[in-house]
């Protein structure tokens, strides 16, 4: 009897569509059949390392096989990320126009946008040492650069002004340690950091250094997220350009005065006070204190772009 129940249900297949059942006859696999689709439709390939990768114009050396096989493995581990990889292209679309240009405003490569890339995913992200935002800044570095930070304003989740704070941070690194690339390995585990294990281990490249994981791998991530992001094809993410996301449109207006109530005051200009946030989430609180009367510029989306009830 089972043997009958078991043979009917393989040529017949049962479908649900809009509350009826509707019978479809179809040829069910044996299997044999079953284990070799299996097979053939997921596939895990390896990748060929190119001959020539760099950052910021400095040649990665892969002909060190030590060089080549954690430069293989960052490229392994972030193109079969697939859904974190395609997030990646998908925000690169909104975030790049607005960090690429502040770069070139203060000489730093482009490649540097990278960086951010591995740091925070491009999101507002917070560490378990206290970094916070896209450039995942501490309070003590943005500080020293004049951001402003404290439980009621916190600049460091403001892109450009971090942006610009990561970009002078990226000079004085690059100044003191010689390169680009020893100078972004700096981001990651300070410049006194870099140029101690320098100087220790007597050699006068990143990639002669003995470092620990995070600071090991951290030039590699970047390069490989690099060669994937401008090789969407070769590394086998497809996408629509309607598929990635995009900057809104928004006008500024200036405040020097508290603000007792954002959300009041959002439906001043047709939003709310999420989106509001959105926009400018250095706002860390749903007031401004400002007893300083200091100006703040705030982003408003143009209109067309939300829904928003009343």
């Amino acid at each position: 009897m089972m043997k009958w129940i078991r043979n009917t249900l393989s040529v017949i297949g049962l479908i649900s569509l809009s509350g009826m059942l509707i019978f479809a006859v179809q040829d069910a696999p044996s299997d044999e059949n079953l284990e070799k689709k299996i097979i053939n439709d997921y596939n895990v390939y390896a990748l060929a390392v190119p001959d020539y990768l760099e950052f910021s114009g400095e040649r990665m050396p892969l002909e060190n096989p030590d060089i080549l096989e954690r430069m293989d493995r960052e490229l392994l581990v972030n193109t079969y990320w697939q859904s974190n990889g395609l997030l990646m292209f998908k925000r690169a679309k909104k975030y790049f126009p607005v960090i690429e240009p502040i770069l070139a405003e203060y000489g730093i490569p482009e490649d540097f946008k990278y960086l951010a890339v591995i740091e925070s995913g491009l999101t507002n992200a917070s560490s378990p040492a206290g970094a916070k935002g896209v450039w995942q800044i501490l309070k003590g570095t943005a500080r020293e650069n004049g951001l402003e930070v404290n439980t009621n304003v916190d600049e460091r989740y403001h892109l450009e002004k971090a942006t610009r704070v990561a970009c002078k941070y990226l000079l004085k690194s690059k100044e003191r340690l010689g390169s680009w690339t020893s100078a972004a390995a700096a981001y990651n585990a300070g410049n006194a950091g870099i140029s101690r294990r320098l100087k220790a281990q007597k050699v006068s490249s990143y990639y002669d250094l003995l470092l620990g994981e995070e600071t090991g791998r951290y030039i590699f991530r970047i390069v490989a997220l690099k060669e994937i992001l401008n090789n969407p094809d070769k590394y086998g993410f497809n996408y629509r350009e309607k598929d990635l996301y995009n900057l809104i449109p928004t006008y500024t207006i200036e405040l020097d005065m508290p603000v007792t109530n954002f959300a009041d005051f959002s439906k001043q200009y047709g939003i709310n006070y999420k989106i509001l946030k959105i926009h400018n989430p250095w706002l860390r609180e749903p007031h401004l204190n400002n007893a300083s009367k200091k100006k703040y510029t705030i982003k408003i989306p143009e209109q067309g772009y939300y829904s928003v009830n009343p």
